[in-house]
């Protein structure tokens, strides 16, 4: 079905959204299990990217506060290569 969709936008260029929905019927996509399942997949995964970000510039700040890279890692909850990393590329 997804793969439907896809053609659909890729056909017809010049169409909004909204137009191809209506032309196609294709609210009443929104109300599937799958699609309800997948919108609140990606919304879960977009929280968790947003969350790893914020986490990633907090231990800038925090190595500018003399923290050491053991204890922002475990304040973060971030494995400690992830933070060595972030630590080398702020210093370059």
């Amino acid at each position: 079905m997804l793969l439907v969709c896809f053609l659909l936008v890729y056909k017809l260029p010049q169409k909004s959204r909204q137009e191809i929905e209506n032309m196609f019927g294709l609210s009443e996509l929104k109300q599937t299990k799958v699609y309800q399942e997948a919108l609140a997949e990606g919304e879960k995964i977009g929280e968790q990217r947003g969350e790893q970000q914020t986490k990633l510039e907090s231990v800038g700040r925090m190595l500018r506060l003399g923290l050491s890279l053991e204890v922002i890692a475990q304040s973060l909850d971030l494995p400690l290569e992830v933070v060595q990393q972030v630590a080398q590329q702020s210093n370059n």
